[in-house]
């Protein structure tokens, strides 16, 4: 087995990863454990197999989205990213964009302006998330991963919003 979802496609344990060089290694080893090439194959190793591709598909999906893998960077650290208080100014300005999204909601507001900035926010994050990981700065990068959360969550529910909206 493996230590960590990293060596599984033999990547460094880096938060910037080759997206692309995931992907091929995932589908590679996708096919190395394919169940149909054990369909003929004691149950043992059809068990290893199974096992085998849950844990690839756990950890595909894991590196593959860059918050789980921020999540998952400092859990390796042993930080676990939902601890901790959050700055009081950044709770000011959940509140707010909170209180913009359902001003958007009540009054029927256009809502692309709100999800380009929520998306210039992510990306920004994903930025500093890079830079913090590769100074090993994992206290500013636990910090910046629950702004990520937030921001993640708040683009969800615009996007639902959106939809309604339509």
């Amino acid at each position: 087995m493996y230590n960590n979802h990293f060596e599984i496609f033999e990547l460094p344990v880096s938060f910037d990863i080759n997206k692309d060089t995931l992907a091929q290694r995932y589908r590679d080893l996708q096919r190395a454990v394919h169940p149909d090439k054990y369909a003929n194959a004691p149950d043992r190793d059809r068990r290893l197999a199974m096992q085998k591709t849950v844990q690839i598909n756990e950890a595909f999906q894991t590196l593959k989205n860059p918050l789980t893998r921020a999540g998952y960077l400092l859990h390796l650290q042993g930080i676990d990213q939902n601890d901790g208080i959050m700055d009081g100014e950044f709770l000011m300005t959940q509140m707010d964009l909170r209180e913009e999204l359902a001003d958007i909601k009540q009054k029927s507001l256009p809502i692309e302006a709100f999800l380009s900035r929520m998306e210039k926010q992510m990306q920004s994050l994903i930025d500093t998330l890079s830079q913090q990981f590769a100074q090993e700065n994992w206290q500013a990068a636990h910090d910046s991963v629950r702004q990520f959360q937030f921001f993640t969550r708040l683009h969800e529910d615009a996007l639902r919003l959106e939809e309604e909206l339509i």
